[in-house]
């Protein structure tokens, strides 16, 4: 008997719907129950072909528990050495890599410095950074927002570059992206399911949270059409390139053009108070059979997860960034990709990038430029 567990915190509608979708379809040999968690032994194998993870972003207990789970063949979705390692500024330089429009966007080093460095820790930092070149390439109004964040937390809105400085002097040790605000005709927000199926729900970020889904398109006939083709496109492109089993995607609309906004989603919304009805049925179905799919495909005693095109082609053969035709090609094509090795060939060849260039190796306190602080002590 294979058995998918579904691993969960707060959330009350998702869950139970899936096990209870899973249990229906009447699969020979496949059964679905929550997680229970009684021992973690290093490298000990779980009960579980697959895991649907749905929490571990907010308890590391689970998190260790699951990459000790993968490494003894469990596919657990969403891949938890890759979402433990991603975050949202080099998923937009990926995106722009193959060919998705995203904001423009630069990193800000953080306000205080980390514990345990000094000022000789940053001799690789320029003083001061080319802040009027990286103001006039983002543009004011716009959005500062953490590198590595989720949930509209820590998220401001500046805008001009004195808002900035102000506002940068609460952020702490975080390290924060300035992001172009983008002013949208259409706004929409997409599940993608096993890097194949996808759902694009009309979206109002601006409403209340129960408002959100109660939206329509304004774009009509040909035009709605082609930009949901595009929109589609977009999503599996980067859902491919990063090895998301389980995520959403948000598109700002901009002329015609989709932007995408926010794509790590590593346990995205499904819960049907917020989604709606008909959401909710489509993102429980699809789920399901994805988890069906993944446990028949399970091979006991390998490495059993999904990693993207990004990972896979860095770790064998150089190949171009935007080769992301195949979804999970490494699942029905190629014997899997252990994590170890992976994680061991990518560490390489950083390590060899960084002996060939310079750059800023930890983030500083900001300083702002003479023009600043200038005007700062005339105000004073």
């Amino acid at each position: 008997m294979k058995k998918i567990g579904i691993l969960f915190g707060m959330e009350n509608t998702f869950p139970q719907a899936f096990i209870d979708r899973v249990n229906s379809k009447g699969e020979t040999d496949i059964i679905a129950e929550a997680v229970r968690i009684d021992k973690v032994v290093q490298a000990d194998p779980t009960e579980y072909a697959v895991i649907v993870d749905r929490i571990s972003q907010d308890v590391p207990f689970y998190r260790a528990y699951l990459k000790n789970a993968a490494l003894s063949g469990t596919a657990v979705i969403n891949n938890p050495f890759w979402w433990s390692a991603d975050e949202k500024f080099f998923n937009n330089a990926l995106a722009e890599k193959i060919g998705v429009p995203v904001p423009k966007t630069v990193l800000l080093p953080s306000k205080e410095r980390p514990v345990d460095t000094s000022e000789t820790s940053f001799r690789n930092l320029a003083f001061p950074m080319a802040w009027e070149e990286m103001f006039q390439y983002v543009g004011f109004p716009a959005y500062m927002k953490p590198h590595d964040g989720g949930g509209w937390k820590s998220v401001y809105k500046v805008e001009n570059i004195q808002d900035l400085w102000n506002k940068h002097q609460e952020t702490g040790h975080l390290i924060m992206m300035l992001q172009e605000e983008i002013i949208f005709d259409d706004y929409v927000r997409c599940y993608c399911i096993g890097q194949k199926d996808v759902l694009i729900m009309p979206y109002e970020p601006r409403n209340p949270h129960h408002l959100r889904y109660a939206s329509e398109l304004k774009a009509t006939g040909e035009e709605r059409e082609k930009l949901l083709a595009t929109i589609k496109d977009y999503v599996l492109k980067l859902n491919i390139a990063l090895g998301y089993d389980f995520n959403t995607v948000e598109f700002a609309v901009r002329d015609g053009i989709p932007i995408a906004i926010d794509f790590c989603n590593p346990a995205p919304d499904a819960d049907i108070y917020s989604v709606g009805h008909e959401n909710f049925e489509w993102v429980v179905e699809a789920a399901a059979n994805m988890a069906i799919d993944r446990a028949k495909k399970h091979v006991p005693g390998q490495t059993n997860l999904t990693w993207g095109s990004f990972v896979q082609n860095s770790a064998a053969a150089p190949m171009a960034l935007n080769d992301t035709a195949s979804p999970a090609a490494a699942e029905t094509t190629s014997p899997p990709v252990k994590a170890e090795e992976v994680i061991a060939k990518v560490a390489v060849k950083k390590a060899a990038a960084t002996k060939k260039t310079s750059g800023v190796k930890e983030p500083v306190a900001v300083e702002a430029p003479a023009s600043a602080k200038k005007s700062a002590k005339k105000k004073e």
